[in-house]
């Protein structure tokens, strides 16, 4: 097996460890779940069955995650938008124009975020048992309880890094081998050399913070769904709301992704028979509309050279922060702004920058930010979540930055926090919606 030498890219300030398999095509990225050593793994012949089967088809790119293995170890919560950086940062240092993600667990939310984000990058999309919300609710039912979440966490800081913890790791999730010394103790060295017990915490804090429902429909990009008997809720609710998904559950399937023989087979087949399927003319997009509170009566009262002056400080602070959050500025009409992120994150911190720059001018702005699916006119996105953020803005007040229930649940790990404005109806849009407004200091209730 041909495999490079394990490297580093930056993705903003944190260093990515990642190595390339093989030399096939197409190129494919294994995103993991939970914590990884890219060295380490090379040390059981199982696992390296499993990359010498895979790179068999595909140029495979893997990689620690951030604050796992060999990869940096910032102390915050990654968000599933920096996860999706680096992601990117990966390809990027490979020379992957576009390639099939593998993605295991809870990984697999973050890959499906970016193959509906990045749709021309993803040829084909495979989840192994993968869960869109982590905790169970009455429309989600298959999700773990907040408490089982919060037993989990206690255990993992209580027992990270003691043999008896790892066993009961071991019956629960590799079964067919948590009895054969040899990957007892390779899996053991793995979870020590794959995280500390902080490292380990805030991965699974993370797992517990998502939900990324009200993107499935956005995925237009190929998809596997993978599964074993025990996750058929999450894999069916998944499969039914991705466009043309395909559900395959397997014999074994409930095991790690190395101990189950199907996964190279069918992983490699999907790739074959979806490769070369045309790029989907929609994308998720992060939309972020701004606008001068009682700008008519400003106006007015300044006259016109005073407010042209006015109008040329607003618009110079809204395009340098949007240069500087990484949003495209789409339309100006007169006092606002229309704008579009590759990230709701990036939007509300360049929303948030925005409003609190102009206060300190003297100017007062609303915003409203908006995620959902967009259609591709030319280099201008167009449809129903275009219309949504205008309406949501328009629902804010001044110095607000108000969002959409998707955007707060895209969000979460983030450390941010929001009130909760209640359900609206939106002009020209069906159906309630529930909105958050950005909340910025220890006076306001968070939810």
């Amino acid at each position: 097996m041909n495999r490079s030498d394990i490297q580093y890219t930056r993705s903003g300030d944190v260093a990515i460890a990642y190595q390339v398999i093989g030399e096939q095509t197409p190129d494919l990225v294994f995103v993991t779940g939970f914590v990884s050593n890219l060295a380490w793994a090379w040390e059981h012949p199982v696992v390296v069955r499993f990359y010498d089967r895979i790179s068999s088809f595909s140029r495979l790119m893997r990689f620690d995650r951030r604050g796992t293995g060999l990869s940096d170890r910032p102390r915050d919560v990654p968000t599933l938008e920096s996860r999706m950086d680096d992601v990117r940062a990966v390809m990027d240092a490979a020379g992957s124009e576009r390639a099939a993600i593998l993605a295991t667990f809870e990984a697999s939310a973050m890959a499906t975020l970016f193959a509906a984000t990045y749709p021309e990058r993803v040829g084909a999309l495979v989840l192994f048992n993968p869960y869109a919300k982590a905790v169970s609710s009455a429309d989600y039912p298959w999700g773990k309880t907040g408490e089982q979440w919060r037993r989990d966490l206690a255990d993992i800081e209580r027992g990270w890094g003691s043999t008896e913890y790892f066993d009961t790791v071991l019956e629960r999730s590799y079964r067919p081998l948590a009895h054969d010394e040899s990957w007892r103790r390779w899996f053991i060295n793995m979870m020590r050399y794959g995280a500390s017990p902080g490292a380990a915490l805030t991965v699974h804090r993370m797992a517990m913070e998502i939900d990324v429902r009200d993107v499935l429909p956005a995925v237009r990009v190929p998809t596997l769904i993978l599964h074993g008997r025990g996750n058929a809720g999450h894999a069916t609710y998944m499969a039914e709301r991705i466009p043309g998904a395909k559900r395959v559950e397997l014999d074994g399937g409930d095991s790690s992704i190395w101990l189950v023989e199907d996964v190279p087979e069918w992983t490699g087949r999907f790739i074959r028979e979806s490769w070369g399927e045309e790029e989907p003319e929609t994308v998720l997009t992060t939309v972020l509309f701004t606008d001068i509170v009682a700008s008519t009566e400003r106006a007015v009262s300044e006259g016109d050279h005073a407010w042209a002056q006015t109008l040329g400080e607003h618009h110079a602070v809204v395009r340098s922060l949007l240069d500087r959050f990484r949003g495209r500025e789409l339309d100006t009409a007169g006092d606002g702004f229309f704008a579009t992120f590759d990230g709701p994150l990036r939007a509300i911190r360049c929303a948030d920058a925005v409003t609190r720059a102009l206060h300190e001018r003297g100017i007062a702005i609303r915003a409203g930010i908006h995620t959902g699916e967009c259609q591709v006119v030319g280099d201008k996105v167009a449809g129903v979540a275009v219309n949504i953020g205008a309406r949501v803005a328009s629902k804010a007040g001044a110095g607000e930055v108000l969002v959409s229930q998707t955007v707060k649940d895209l969000v979460a790990g983030s450390g941010l926090a929001f009130r909760e404005r209640g359900a609206e109806t939106l002009k020209g849009v069906p159906g309630e919606w529930h909105l958050f407004a950005l909340a910025r200091s220890r006076e306001e209730t968070p939810v």
